[in-house]
């Protein structure tokens, strides 16, 4: 209550065992109070959380309201049920750190988005997290002195992108060279790895980057790239942080689990995502735009505010092998 009157942001640090049994229904409705809070914080003031140890039961919710998660390698868990229940109910046998630990939820689940080797470092990324996010969201984000000047050209961007479409290239080093200083804060690096995002700043401000990667599913865009992007795309949007976004799309990735899954519910998210922002959108086509993922990835119609294109970039329905 006191952060959001102060229009100040929310640090939790998490380590819990879930609802104390002998306080009964009162403990729930504990719970039930932090996550209205958390659920009335948001998009007010950024919301951070740090994983310190087992969080289970009701404890794992507040976290998953909040923006970002953080946890610890080996030692933080995350999970509705533990490993014995699991066992007691179906039967199979799983550790603790396969059912909820750092390197599941970062890289399987998506719950979490960064993790740390230590506890202090946890802390650390956190604050190197807040150094990029504005206190509230009526504020802009901080701006940072910077001595790499805005017209300084980079020659090599031109030898990045291969000339042969189906030849795979980093976007990172894109990406590294375009932002000031070559300094770039990854959101998720592990999860949806087809989707890059993360903070970065140009002229000292801070912008929000999406980008697709080319060497993960050819940068197609699937469930869990959407859910990622449009999440964070929403975020920036929240507190004011424009957005930057390198295309380079061969379209929504096919198949029979991706559709059943409900590919067409969480593409539609993101092209939500990026229609109702209304934060500064500049958008720069690398290589290819191809179908409805040409449209999802803030394209001119959702009003992007600049859309460029790289000279030897395609926007099409479809590669000239598909026409």
């Amino acid at each position: 209550d006191k952060a959001m009157l102060m229009g100040i942001p929310i640090i939790g640090l998490n380590d819990s065992g879930g609802a104390r049994i002998q306080e009964g229904v009162d403990s729930l409705g504990g719970y039930a109070e932090i996550f209205q809070r958390n659920v009335l914080a948001s998009g007010v003031v950024p919301q951070i959380s740090v994983i310190l140890g087992p969080c289970a039961g009701g404890a794992v919710y507040s976290p998953a309201l909040t923006d970002f998660v953080i946890m610890v390698e080996d030692t933080s868990h995350l999970f509705i049920t533990g490993p014995q229940v699991v066992k007691t109910v179906t039967h199979e046998e799983v550790t603790a750190a396969e059912l909820g630990g750092a390197l599941t939820h970062t890289k399987t689940s998506g719950v979490a988005h960064l993790a740390a080797p230590s506890e202090l470092e946890a802390l650390l990324t956190s604050r190197t997290l807040f150094d990029y996010l504005p206190l509230n969201n009526k504020q802009q984000p901080p701006r940072k002195y910077t001595e790499d000047n805005r017209w300084r050209q980079e020659k090599s961007l031109g030898r990045i992108v291969p000339d042969d479409p189906n030849t795979p290239y980093d976007m990172h080093e894109i990406i590294y060279k375009i932002v000031d200083d070559n300094d770039f804060f990854e959101i998720q690096p592990l999860f949806a790895k087809n989707v890059v995002a993360g903070f970065a700043r140009l002229e000292g401000r801070t912008v929000g980057v999406v980008a697709n990667q080319p060497m993960h599913l050819a940068g197609c865009l699937d469930i869990d790239a959407a859910s990622k992007a449009s999440r964070f795309v929403r975020f920036c949007d929240a507190f004011n942080i424009p957005l930057l976004t390198l295309v380079d799309v061969p379209g929504f990735l096919p198949g029979i689990s991706q559709e059943h899954r409900g590919i067409i519910r969480h593409g539609a998210k993101l092209l939500y995502a990026y229609a109702e922002a209304t934060v500064p959108k500049l958008t720069v086509i690398t290589r290819k735009a191809y179908g409805g993922a040409y449209d999802v990835m803030a394209s001119k119609h959702l009003r992007g505010d600049i859309n460029l294109a790289w000279p030897n970039s395609e926007i099409a329905v479809m590669g000239a092998k598909g026409a």
